[in-house]
């Protein structure tokens, strides 16, 4: 008998040069300012990346014709320590039916730095070949963009 061998969660960790309560607000109020607008689904060209701010609020793109493509939504959400996001995305299509996970955790390692970590599970429920491969390197390119805003943010 096979054994079907699962693929590991993707893990990122990343210092960013601000406080706490700047890393976590920066990541969850001013998505629409760094996320890249490289990164969707949607139809049109990225003009903002949205997250409600709220168990269950949404999460999605926004396009520059005003189209919007939902990605996911909040699952878990406390402020300023971590947010867990549902990500809906198979592919390059929104699929309702799938629920991987994204928690996002701040964690204080001094005054004004702040260990952001990322990680994504559940992606044997992803059906895309190269998948774990293409998310992986998103979110390096993602949280990079991420970073340079929060620490701008401070200065």
């Amino acid at each position: 008998m096979s054994r079907i061998i699962k693929p590991a969660p993707i893990r990122k960790t990343i210092a960013v040069m601000a406080e706490r309560d700047t890393a976590f607000e920066v990541f969850t109020s001013s998505m629409h300012r760094w996320w890249p607008s490289t990164h969707t689904i949607g139809e049109g060209k990225l003009a903002a990346a949205v997250l409600e701010r709220r168990v269950g609020g949404r999460w999605y793109g926004r396009d520059e014709d005003g189209g919007e493509t939902d990605w996911g939504y909040v699952l878990v959400w406390e402020p300023p320590e971590r947010l867990i996001l549902a990500w809906r995305i198979n592919g390059n299509t929104f699929d309702a039916t799938l629920h991987t996970e994204v928690e996002i955790t701040f964690q204080a390692l001094d005054v004004n730095i702040t260990e952001v970590r990322l990680e994504h599970r559940f992606l044997e429920r992803i059906s895309a070949k190269d998948a774990r491969t293409n998310i992986d390197n998103g979110w390096t390119v993602v949280l990079e963009h991420y970073k340079r805003a929060a620490q701008r943010s401070v200065y």
